[in-house]
């Protein structure tokens, strides 16, 4: 309908903002509607976005105007960068202050942006409990992040601090998922030790955005963090093993042969896992599956993930 409120989804073909889209999309009486900010509009995802009544628009990152035309008329904006896209913390930086710079002369009336914690602020460079990286952070992708927090937040601009935590979908897609021994047993590495990972279902980002979206201004100057549950290694390899059919047992790798492994970034996760591992009271402690739930009253646990996913996590 004409009256509908637009919300401009930053990467609406990928996880979080897809699942912003969809929500939106399955649920027209809610009085919003969906558009889709994308560099490849004749993409085949912004294409079927587009055949199920979203709005699909051509803008990039790198390109102020582009992003402030996407965002004119817009009640609400979700904003998110893609560090793996280019593994560079000076250009999420520049995508993020794009992004405010935009919402702001966009005159947009509520921005979410998805961010993570600047790990800095826990562990200083100087701190030689874990490696620093590129000769400025810690965890580049979680800095890089929280660090622009600040660009969002000095446009006066109502902006909402999502913070995000583990997709479950990396099982699926950036190479956790369990491995294949040369004995032909199947385990579950993961640098956490006894700690508890906060996970989620990448989709359900989305669809808890749409319920900050839904609730007005009540969450407009907050910072809101969520998750789908709270588990240690050992409770995701029991799932994992009901799941998969086979004994997964948990592996706790160490931190430091983690960061050695040497695919791209692995220095980067290896000390984002540390992070979750040391500072666990405060990473979980910021993400309230309760919150969480009343946003996306359909929040999925991982047995839940599991169930409709499992069948897509490799088993090489």
């Amino acid at each position: 309908m004409a009256t509908d409120r637009i919300i401009a989804v930053v990467g609406g073909t990928g996880s979080q903002g897809g699942g912003l889209v969809r929500a939106i999309l399955d649920d027209p009486g809610a009085g919003f509607r969906a558009r889709v900010l994308t560099r490849n509009p004749d993409s085949e995802k912004a294409r079927a976005l587009a055949d199920a009544g979203a709005e699909v628009v051509r803008a990039d990152l790198d390109d102020v105007a582009s992003l402030t035309a996407a965002f004119d008329g817009c009640h609400g904006a979700f904003c998110v960068t893609n560090y793996w896209e280019h593994f560079s913390p000076d250009t999420e930086r520049t995508h993020a202050k794009n992004l405010a710079t935009a919402a702001a002369e966009a005159g947009v009336g509520h921005v979410i942006w998805s961010t993570l914690e600047d790990t800095r602020r826990w562990i200083p460079l100087d701190d030689d409990r874990m490696p620093t990286l590129m000769e400025r952070f810690k965890v580049p992708h979680f800095d890089a992040k929280g660090s622009s927090d600040e660009f969002f937040t000095a446009t006066g601009v109502p902006t909402t601090l999502l913070l995000t935590t583990f997709y479950w979908d990396n099982l699926v897609h950036f190479g956790m998922e369990p491995q294949r021994c040369e004995d032909g047993s199947l385990v579950f590495p993961l640098p956490m030790g006894e700690a508890k990972l906060s996970g989620i279902a990448a989709a359900d980002i989305g669809t808890c955005a749409f319920g900050i979206f839904r609730a007005g201004d009540e969450f407009a100057g907050r910072t809101v963090g969520i998750a789908g549950e709270h588990l240690t290694g050992a409770e995701m390899a029991s799932a994992l093993s009901e799941t998969l059919g086979e004994a997964t047992p948990y592996i706790a790798v160490d931190f430091d042969e983690y960061r050695s492994l040497g695919f791209p970034g692995a220095d980067d996760l290896g000390n984002m896992f540390q992070f979750y591992h040391d500072f666990n009271d405060v990473f979980t402690g910021a993400r309230d599956v309760d919150l969480a739930r009343r946003l996306n009253p359909e929040l999925q646990s991982f047995r839940d993930w599991l169930a409709a996913n499992g069948d897509r996590i490799p088993r090489h």
